[in-house]
């Protein structure tokens, strides 16, 4: 249930006490001034001591509505406010009937007036108050006069002789079952308005946040909505047709579509869209190519609706736009992409069939060079001639490898472990020389889930390119650990760092734009696909490869693994 606000109503009791005010001073003076032309009139004087009091009457109710006005804009309780008013009032009342005879006052319909207002203005529960009052007073009122305690003012003086006790009880009675009756039944059409009102307002305040939520929906949306009325005029050009026009809806808002932007209306004619009447085609997409006025090329995507109401009929068009120009190129990178993907596929397969013939030819110039006596000359070209065969061999496995990476096996070890085991390895090789020095950082231990054998010709791979860069000796720094990285939805996460960092003469810069793409090498006789194949197998492990030069000097190449994937690669 919706409360109402305190402010509301503060201002909704303050207006009905001034009418009430204002109607008190206008009633009371009607009515008593019209006692008083009559009761003139029968007596034939002109002043006596009853106009006296009526005049004293009036004149208390004159000061008491100022007072009123003067308290109504400082108190800051008009609930209480009101109560006193209406008490205030039954006193004034029991003063009138009082003035006016007492048992033979015919003023004490009054009561009734009073209990009405009471519940117009307190509801309920303030006509049940002023019902008791007025039954506590004027039962008081007539006992007292009965039992001769009190002589009421402009009555008889035996007045109350002609009376049996039986008659003042039933009078009384009477008149304290017709209070609570009035005060039941005036108050029960003030209370279904109470209800109505509060429930108007919770009516209109939801329609006020749901009106709120719409402007905020169509102005939030990033999606171009235009809408027509039945002229074909703009009625409605939200910031994301803004966006993709170019334009501001001021500019659009109040004018026809033809003339905001005409190359869109003829787009729409053309496809059988009426953008003025209610014929024409709707529903489906009308794909078009649009140039904004700033030369930007989009492509767009529209959707046109009727415009109808609850009541029936169309009364305008909607057109919703979409940017698809960022899908469009996707799809296009997407095609050139698997345009690749098949050349790849068709160059391994073409290249796997090299290798047969390759080693064919291999194997009968050995035989030749065996069997046939030849001179330094054609030795040397021999030597030549296997020598490259064995290079563009190297070249096809390099290439196989890249093209067509084998299927990772996952299963759990100790990454420092394999780090080690393969610096051992290396340092056993050929390609280590007594000028390079090994610095190793791991943390103990470091257990992954991974496929043991990729990661080898990784790092053998790495380790052969930081050799290779230090020919004049230097420092081979090799470390892991765990590091918290953030994955592709932005979350933190442990991921395991391998770092590989050398102290020769770093990457240049034309290398480092250029440093995982396939067949781009600055070493002589490089095949330029090392690096590119051990960034295709990292990825294949879902992890992830940089290389940048340490400040201290040299290359470094970090790669970053997920410890525990969800899924084999």
């Amino acid at each position: 249930m919706v409360h109402p606000d305190p402010k509301s109503l503060r201002v909704e009791l303050s207006g009905r006490l001034q009418k009430l005010m204002f109607l008190r001073v206008i009633f009371v003076s009607v009515l008593l001034g019209a006692t008083i032309v009559i009761q003139i009139k029968e007596t034939k004087t002109e002043f006596g001591d009853i106009q006296s009091y009526h005049y004293l009457l009036i004149t208390s109710i004159y000061l008491l509505t100022l007072i009123y006005a003067v308290l109504l804009k400082r108190l800051k309780s008009l609930t209480a406010f009101a109560y006193g008013q209406i008490v205030t009032d039954t006193v004034v009342v029991t003063a009138i009937i009082y003035t006016t005879g007492g048992i033979e006052s015919i003023f004490s319909f009054l009561y009734l007036l009073t209990i009405i207002n009471g519940s117009i203005i307190l509801y309920r529960k303030g006509g049940m108050v002023t019902a008791s009052c007025c039954s506590i007073l004027y039962g008081l009122l007539l006992d007292l006069h009965y039992y001769d305690l009190i002589t009421p003012l402009g009555g008889r003086v035996d007045a109350a002789a002609g009376y049996q006790s039986s008659s003042i009880f039933y009078l009384i009675a009477v008149n304290i079952a017709a209070f609570y009756l009035v005060a039941f039944l005036s108050s029960y059409p003030s209370e279904l308005a109470r209800k109505s009102r509060v429930e108007l307002k919770a009516k209109q305040a939801d329609i006020a946040k749901l009106e709120a939520l719409n402007e905020r929906i169509i102005q939030s949306i990033t999606s171009g909505l235009i809408t027509l009325n039945q002229k074909g005029s703009v009625i409605l050009f939200n910031p994301g047709a803004e966006e993709i026009f170019g334009l501001k809806s001021a500019e659009a808002i109040g004018r026809n579509l033809g003339e905001v932007v005409p190359f869109l209306y003829g787009r729409l004619e053309g496809n059988g869209v009426n953008t003025s009447s209610g014929k024409g085609r709707t529903g489906g997409f009308i794909d078009f190519p649009f140039v904004r006025r700033d030369g930007i090329r989009l492509f767009l995507r529209c959707s046109v609706s009727p415009l109808a109401f609850p009541e029936g009929g169309e009364s305008g068009r909607i057109l919703f736009f979409q940017d698809m120009t960022e899908l469009r190129r996707i799809e296009e990178e997407m095609k050139r992409v698997e345009g690749l993907a098949l050349t790849g596929q068709l160059a391994a397969a073409i290249a796997h069939e090299i290798r047969n013939p390759m080693a064919s030819i291999s194997g009968s110039i050995q035989m030749l060079k065996e069997s046939l006596d030849m001179d330094d000359v054609r030795n040397r070209l021999m030597d030549i001639v296997l020598r490259e065969i064995n290079r563009l061999n190297s070249l096809i496995g390099d290439f196989l490898v890249f093209a067509r990476p084998r299927q990772a096996v996952i299963e759990e070890f100790d990454l420092n472990r394999l780090i080690k085991d393969s610096l051992e390895l290396f340092k056993n090789s050929k390609k280590w020389t007594g000028g390079i020095m090994l610095e190793t950082n791991f943390a103990e231990p470091l257990k992954i889930r991974s496929d043991p054998g990729q990661l080898r010709q990784i790092l053998w791979n790495l380790f052969h390119n930081a050799v290779d860069a230090m020919a004049q000796g230097g420092t081979l720094h090799v470390s892991a650990g765990i590091i918290q990285s953030r994955d592709n939805r932005g979350a933190l996460k442990d991921m395991a760092q391998i770092t590989i960092r050398d102290t020769g003469a770093g990457f240049s810069k034309k290398a480092l734009q250029n440093l995982f793409t396939p067949f781009f090498t600055t070493k002589e006789g490089g095949s330029g696909l090392g690096l590119a194949t051990v960034r295709r197998i990292v990825e294949g492990l879902r992890g992830s490869i940089t290389g940048c030069n340490h400040p201290e000097g040299g290359a470094e190449v970090t790669i970053c693994l997920d410890p525990f994937p969800q899924a084999p690669a």
